[in-house]
């Protein structure tokens, strides 16, 4: 049987962390941003205009539930703290961790992998 090389190992682990992602934004953005929306379309509030098919609002809830002290102004934080519940905390360390391994892996493939003419 052949041994893996590096850049075979770093393939594979790169495709399990892209694809834990791909599990984690599911989950976080069907469980926890679907939860807040409802709850926060009880109280009369609507979800943001500019996030109307993109996604970002994922991020922001993450963020928002990641670390507490951030207060962005584009959305309602009172409100999403108001409806976060243990689970969707949970699913947004889930969610903020998986993104930032892929980002640390890409980073680490580029610097370590890539052609030598492209980082000169």
């Amino acid at each position: 049987m052949s041994e893996l090389s590096p850049e075979n190992w770093m393939a594979i682990v790169s495709f399990f962390v892209f694809f834990m992602w791909g599990i984690a934004t599911f989950l976080f953005g069907r469980i926890s941003v679907k939860h807040i929306n409802c709850e926060m379309a009880k109280e009369g509030l609507e979800p943001p205009v500019w996030d109307k098919g993109i996604g970002s609002i994922i991020v922001t809830y993450s963020l928002i539930m990641v670390f507490p002290k951030l207060n962005p102004i584009i959305v309602d934080f009172a409100a999403v703290r108001r409806y976060t519940r243990k689970k969707d905390k949970k699913l947004a360390w889930f969610y903020f961790i998986t993104m930032i391994s892929f980002f640390i892996i890409l980073i680490v493939f580029y610097f370590f992998f890539a052609p030598d003419d492209i980082l000169s």
